[in-house]
């Protein structure tokens, strides 16, 4: 049984990882269209750009999150100075967090599944007289439905597991920044703490898990609807 600070934690970890999602999904989506359909000098920068996070250390993601977001950053201090809105040591900078980390990855499942549509579909479309929105509307975005979701779903999973550059950014406060991993972390330092660290690791599982078994099946689906 979890113990009401536990909950809360669970709670705060799910509340982020959804903010994560849900701010980045149109920036994932925009990236995802430009990489897999258009054809421009410094696409390969850009994609590789876009990647980074995955591979360079989610703390050094996270410093630069903080040279940029922090009170005297370039962002940070504009966001402070017209919206009175701090992201350091706040939820909303662990989200930002985040979202910073779980793009590539719902970037990539995206990019796959506009890549696996038709154009063929879409030039008929055009040649009926659909316009550009339309075909977009009624014939892109639905077919690359699945995918897109095995993408947001990636991006909860890698939200959910964020470490490195929440802590770099946000901080490890409780109640306003302390996840999941973090608590772990936390309970770890702590003697006697090993029963927490047994409950929320298997919590973190159970929620990874199911992320990524939802997204392996959205991602069957696509691939038996574009079969179909």
């Amino acid at each position: 049984m979890l113990s009401a600070e536990e909950w809360a934690i669970v709670a705060l970890s799910a509340r982020i990882s959804l903010v994560a999602v849900g701010a980045s999904f149109p920036v994932a989506l925009g990236l995802a269209w430009v990489l897999a359909r258009w054809r421009f000098p410094g696409k390969i920068l850009l994609d590789a750009l876009v990647h980074l996070p995955l591979v360079i250390p989610p703390v050094v993601t996270g410093w630069l999150l903080l040279i940029l977001f922090g009170p005297a950053g370039p962002v940070g201090a504009w966001l402070e100075r017209s919206f009175g809105v701090v992201l350091v040591f706040r939820w909303t900078g662990a989200a930002l967090a985040a979202a910073v980390m779980a793009l590539p990855l719902m970037v990539r499942a995206m990019r796959l599944s506009i890549e696996a549509v038709d154009p063929r579909l879409e030039a008929a479309a055009r040649t009926l007289g659909a316009g550009w929105w339309r075909v977009r509307w009624t014939i892109s975005l639905p077919l690359a439905l699945p995918g897109m979701l095995a993408g947001l779903v990636l991006g909860f999973a890698r939200s959910i597991g964020e470490f490195g550059a929440t802590v770099t950014f946000a901080s490890n406060i409780p109640n306003e920044t302390r996840t999941l991993p973090l608590a772990i972390y936390s309970a770890l330092q702590l003697p006697g703490g090993e029963a927490a660290v047994l409950r929320l690791s298997l919590i973190s599982i159970a929620l990874s898990l199911a992320a990524l078994v939802a997204s392996e099946w959205l991602a069957r689906r696509h691939g038996q609807a574009h079969v179909l």
